[in-house]
């Protein structure tokens, strides 16, 4: 039996999807991934044995550089975060949240502000810009910046992510008019989207691959993906120049005397917006036991 080399692009009901070798093979994973705890994931690099035509099976999943929990999606090299300009309005709580659950991963951010017809969202843009985080805004109107975004797919596993009803599958759609991914209006009556899609998979576009996945919101992140307190502020780009400038050692950033981070912020150098996320999501794990939220 043949082995072969491949990527898992979609997994659907226990059955996983492996392009190798100009193939794409419909794959059932060996039990013995579940007596180690491993579960192959969209992004996942695989070993395959093909068994008949092509249906294969797969034999070993390779070591990833990074993995997100919820949605499930290995190898990240891109996580774009789409928040709308409005309908719904942008949080930038949530956007701060995931941008640094990103940047602990190794993986880099990306901001998109979508619906730029129906507001303004210069200002945002700004903040992020100037973190040091890639950030556009964009219209399905206009399409002004989609060369721009197009270009940072070329060799590269990205994923987008956002709430619902913030326009990721059209904004796929609209960079990629060949993909025709399922979309829904917004509810009127909840003021927010309705999932349409209900799996990963990883589509080849623009000289990379994309995962257009079920959105996971702050819930998600805040169970699954926690930061432990002391690698928060290395996770804020914008802080890396003060937090070794602080008066005290261990300084947490939040409200000391002395705190470099704080007077960046009272001089206009980092965004209070951006300090208050950090100061929530601090909050937020400071009595988390490490064993936790390293899990």
């Amino acid at each position: 039996m043949e082995k072969l080399t491949g990527l898992i692009i979609k997994a659907v009901s226990g059955f996983y999807y492996v392009e190798a070798a100009d193939c794409v093979y419909e794959c059932k994973a060996r039990g013995i991934f579940r007596k180690r705890g491993i579960s192959p994931s969209v992004g996942d690099r695989v070993e395959i044995t093909a068994v008949d035509g092509d249906k294969a099976q797969i034999e070993e999943v390779l070591p990833r550089k990074n993995y997100l929990i919820r949605p499930p999606l290995a190898n990240l090299d891109r996580l774009f975060i789409v928040s709308s300009a409005r309908e719904p309005s942008p949080n930038t709580l949530i956007i701060d949240k995931i941008s640094a659950v990103a940047v602990s991963k190794d993986i880099e951010p990306v901001i998109i502000f979508t619906k730029s017809d129906l507001a303004d969202t210069s200002e945002l843009s700004n903040i992020y810009k100037s973190a040091g985080i890639t950030c556009f805004e964009y219209s399905t109107k206009n399409e002004i910046n989609k060369q721009e975004i197009i270009s940072l797919f070329k060799d590269k596993i990205s994923a987008f992510t956002g709430n619902t009803g913030v326009g990721k599958s059209s904004l796929l759609n609209s960079l990629f008019p060949g993909l025709c991914i399922s979309t829904a209006e917004i509810s009127r009556k909840l003021g927010r989207g309705r999932h349409t899609t209900r799996h990963s998979e990883l589509y080849k576009v623009g000289g990379g691959y994309v995962a257009d996945t079920p959105g996971f919101s702050t819930v998600d992140i805040e169970r699954y993906e926690l930061i432990k307190k002391d690698d928060i502020a290395g996770c804020f780009p914008e802080f890396d120049e003060y937090v070794n400038h602080c008066r005290f050692t261990g300084c947490s950033h939040t409200c000391e005397k002395g705190c470099a981070v704080i007077e960046a912020v009272n001089d206009g150098k980092i965004s209070v917006s951006r300090h208050n996320s950090y100061k929530h999501m601090y909050d937020e794990v400071k009595n988390i036991p490490d064993w936790i939220s390293k899990r």
